[in-house]
């Protein structure tokens, strides 16, 4: 049994991955911002739960500390931006930084504080669009190319602790984060068209990937970036 701490809990990907870890016997904490969607999924689960916002670091590592020993950490905080960069405000440039690489490096220095004696497994949120060139995607690409270097860097940093740094690159999945993509006809037609297996992703699909790199069977995987994408990243569907 581990102990794991799930920051952005109560999303799709967050919850679809704290209720596997249940089913499997896992100790879990929920951390986000919304303490009503948290407390719901934690009365479900039965675990316990924590309001914190990933983007203030101190607030973030006093949660994660009073957890208690921690044998996994996982950022599934993250937002979506369809835009190219001459219609990309400065605002919405920084929070998608905010968002997706901010809370990335927040959660690997707090967790890598709390796992230096112990070790310990970390998995961040990265995407198919670091990783291919997609139209009108600039800074969502941007900042999920940086928590691939972010993962890579802190997998070689910390190796010597025991600690793994690994992550996930989702391609498109269904979440209320990416309803107005996949709830729009036009638009899911072009994703699906996208993906080399004609579909689009389930919360469970990535939660799967995420479980086994936290499962300490796994522990010899480190530096990695799961790709999670129906072949996105790296496919070209046959006539496209």
């Amino acid at each position: 049994m581990s102990h794991v701490a799930i920051v952005g809990g109560a999303g799709g990907i967050g919850s679809a991955l704290a209720r596997r870890l249940r089913a499997r016997g896992d100790e879990v904490l929920l951390v986000g911002r919304s303490a009503e969607r948290l407390q719901a999924l934690a009365s479900e689960l039965s675990c316990a739960f924590a309001v914190a916002d990933a983007t203030q670091p101190e607030a973030l590592q006093q949660v994660l500390r009073g957890a208690g020993p921690l044998q996994g950490v996982v950022n599934c905080v993250g937002s979506v931006l369809l835009k190219p960069a001459h219609l990309t405000s400065d605002s919405e440039w920084a929070s998608t930084i905010q968002a997706n690489l901010t809370t990335a490096f927040h959660v690997v220095r707090a967790g890598v504080r709390l796992m230096m004696e112990t070790g310990g497994s970390i998995v961040l949120c990265s995407g198919a669009v670091a990783r291919v060139g997609l139209a009108n995607h600039e800074a969502i690409a941007a900042a999920k190319a940086g928590v691939i270097g972010l993962t890579l860097s802190a997998a070689a940093s910390y190796a010597g602790r025991n600690i793994r740094v690994n992550c996930v690159a989702p391609g498109l999945v269904e979440t209320p984060l990416t309803a107005k993509i996949t709830s729009h006809e036009l638009a899911m037609k072009a994703s699906l068209g996208m993906h080399a297996l004609g579909r689009v992703g389930k919360p469970e699909h990535v939660a799967s990937a995420i479980a086994w790199l936290l499962d300490p069977e796994n522990d010899w995987v480190t530096g990695q970036v799961f790709g999670v994408d129906g072949g996105l990243g790296t496919l070209r569907p046959a006539g496209k």
